[in-house]
């Protein structure tokens, strides 16, 4: 059985401010993956108009995101960063999966009916098909890897099964034109031109909840400023946030069992847990028994450690502009390239003339 080449493919919506829980839920995990891995990162700015179509400054959230990757370590000379507007072949390669792809497939999907509410007919068809995208997103590179969070697992099944049936329904034609490998599924053998997308997870995601309702997630879009911790909130902002953050009159416990129906509490020491990169068991032999007054200043000073270089560089990049388009058009030209390549073969697979 053959294998296709390991490359990693990820991307990050331009919409709002990007956040701690981004930071440590993704992006950090970018910047690992760098080592020992061919990485593309996409600011996938095709996606931000599904749900919504106007948005006052794209090309300015466009850099925010391109700027928060390389700030946060990305190699932009060793990997690709480029924005997905700069590849038409996603779009191409998007459409034949419309095709592959069958609506219900698309209506089972959780996110569309969360972000359409009880009004699906007025919703986008961008919204519907978006999954669609996302897997051109990842094939028209022939991805084999994508690190995912909770939110993004039911998308990544939908990828693996519209590349099956495009490998299914296009047998002889990828066997005629040479491409293709075999690979076991199961116990079948299929003989497929795109790879079945992995995901990565590498160990438990840290899951940052809102400063002001440990329940809800951290959110870009929550009404309140104060529910998170932005990545360009400087030091000032930063410890305001986490001194106003909810909590409860009881002390941080001394074990993981006692903060159980604690959300605020749990979530304050995990993000700790994950600046430091510990465990919430060794936050807590640390600060066990203490109060908050005492924990509060301790997380202040860690996430001013952590966060500010970043802030930092981001806003140095972003005050040069010309910068972040130069890397952003360099990474574009080398994705093209890539997802030409791709595009040529699946045309010849499909049967377009050319």
């Amino acid at each position: 059985m053959g294998e296709f080449n390991k490359l990693v493919f990820s991307g990050v919506q331009p919409t709002g401010n990007l956040h701690l829980g981004n930071y440590l839920g993704a992006i950090r995990k970018f910047v690992a993956l760098q080592d020992g891995n061919d990485c593309i990162y996409c600011v996938v700015d095709l996606h931000s108009i599904t749900a919504q179509l106007v948005h006052p400054d794209l090309p300015g959230q466009i850099r925010s995101i391109a700027a928060a990757f390389i700030a946060s370590g990305i190699d932009a000379e060793k990997h690709i960063v480029f924005n997905q507007s700069a590849v038409p072949q996603h779009a191409e390669l998007a459409w034949v999966f419309n095709c592959v792809a069958r609506i219900g497939w698309m209506n089972r999907m959780t996110q569309f009916k969360d972000k359409a509410g009880k009004d699906r007919e007025n919703a986008s068809l961008g919204l519907l098909a978006y999954p669609s995208l996302m897997a051109a997103d990842i094939l028209v590179y022939r991805g084999t890897h994508v690190p995912v969070g909770d939110d993004q697992k039911q998308h990544l099944e939908l990828a693996r099964d519209i590349a099956m049936k495009f490998n299914l329904d296009y047998a002889d034609n990828i066997r005629k034109a040479g491409l293709g490998t075999d690979i076991k599924v199961g116990d079948e053998p299929v003989h497929a031109y795109f790879p079945m997308v992995e995901p990565l997870i590498d160990g438990p995601a840290p899951r940052v909840m809102s400063l002001r309702d440990g329940t809800k997630k951290m959110s870009k879009s929550d009404p309140s400023d104060l529910s998170r911790i932005n990545l360009m909130d400087d030091e000032e902002t930063i410890s305001k946030k986490i001194r106003k953050a909810k909590t409860d009159p009881d002390g941080l416990p001394s074990d993981i069992e006692g903060l159980k129906g604690r959300p605020e509490a749990d979530n304050l020491v995990g993000i700790y847990a994950a600046l430091a990169d510990k465990s919430k068991a060794q936050v807590l032999s640390e600060f066990g028994g203490q109060q908050f007054s005492v924990f509060k200043p301790a997380l202040v000073e860690l996430a001013v450690h952590v966060l500010s270089p970043i802030t930092a560089e981001m806003r140095r990049l972003m005050d040069d502009t010309s910068h972040i388009d130069n890397i952003l058009r360099k990474g574009g030209e080398r994705a093209r390239e890539r997802a030409e390549k791709t595009m040529n073969e699946v045309r010849d697979i499909v049967g377009f003339l050319r």
